[in-house]
């Protein structure tokens, strides 16, 4: 059977259309694509988990076509090479861990991260040095050869240890390292399996609170010399004050150092989202508050103190629109 021109034509015209119709639906498919997100964050005793648990229901609940979830995972360092390997789109880290990774320095010189961006700094991440009452350490001297749990292995908290060790003459031939997660080291504190451990998080800690509400436990203190010294050597420590009370059976005052919790972006994330992301965070304070009392120190005024990485495009937009 033949096809008359005017036939042939209509069914050209027919064929136009349903492709354009198909292209359009496409397009609008690509516009309403759900974006999967994850956080990388911490230990589960941690505060990092929580608050990354908080922003991703921000997320989701404020974010169009976004879904978001936290990992937990084994913190700064591990969430750094995450993003590095494009693994996770989000991480909750320390401040110097975040430098050293895109400066290429200290356990990123061989392999710098380069698609690392800011979205802001959160709180001051706390140094705390736990020691059991009866283990006899009143001093970081004193940990010379006591059990000492340095954190998990390649964690922001590990380098931390090593610092501060380090900056008091000791090595880990002077102790018994363990490598251990915030929740193994309050497990082998009330235990008496360890004499000590370092924590580096927001305060109050809920492993320490752990191991605090079933034996004595001190937090170690520095001085001002001390702490001056060490602000020279490693700029992102800075001394901070931990309060009596924090923690069952704390009376006194302890005088430490900190650094700053970040919240970072793989780069290539697009700058709509972040601003997106940015926004709802900021706007929802409410919400993290409610995960952890240390999410009242994230507020936009300070969001950038701190910041050791460039902003990303998207977060800078939502901060000149807010100034």
């Amino acid at each position: 059977m033949f096809l008359t021109k005017n036939k042939v034509m209509f069914l050209s015209m027919l064929l136009v259309l349903g492709l354009f119709v198909v292209g359009c639906g496409s397009e609008e498919g690509a516009k309403t694509e759900t974006k999967f997100l994850s956080i990388a964050t911490g230990g589960t005793s941690g505060t990092y988990y929580p608050i990354g648990g908080a922003i991703a229901k921000i997320i989701n609940e404020d974010v169009d076509n976004a879904n978001a979830s936290a990992q937990s995972t084994g913190a700064s360092v591990t969430n750094t090479r995450l993003i590095g390997k494009k693994e996770v789109e989000l991480a909750i880290l320390q401040n110097d861990i975040a430098s050293y990774a895109v400066n290429g320095q200290n356990q990123f010189a061989d392999n710098p991260v380069t698609n690392m961006k800011g979205i802001a700094t959160l709180y001051p991440e706390v140094i705390q040095i736990v020691v059991r009452e009866d283990a006899g350490i009143k001093s970081i001297q004193d940990l010379k050869g006591k059990k000492v749990a340095v954190g998990a292995p390649g964690s922001g908290v590990e380098a931390n240890a090593k610092q501060i060790l380090n900056f008091f003459g000791l090595t880990y031939d002077d102790v018994e390292e363990d490598y251990l997660s915030f929740g193994e080291a309050a497990s082998r504190l009330k235990d008496r399996q360890i004499d000590a451990a370092f924590l580096t998080a927001g305060v109050p800690t809920a492993a320490v609170m752990d191991v605090a509400a079933t034996q004595d436990i001190n937090l170690l203190s520095f001085s001002k010399e001390e702490i001056s010294k060490l602000n020279a050597k490693y700029p992102f420590l800075t001394g901070v004050k931990v309060a009596a009370g924090t923690y069952k059976g704390l009376d006194n005052e302890v005088t430490t150092i900190a650094l700053k919790a970040t919240l970072v972006v793989e780069a290539s994330l697009s700058e709509d989202l972040v601003y997106n992301i940015t926004k709802a965070i900021f706007e929802n304070r409410d919400k993290l508050i409610e995960a952890h009392d240390r999410a009242k120190d994230i507020k936009v005024e300070n969001a950038q103190e701190g910041m050791t990485v460039e902003l990303h495009p998207g977060a800078a937009k939502y901060f000149d629109e807010v100034k």
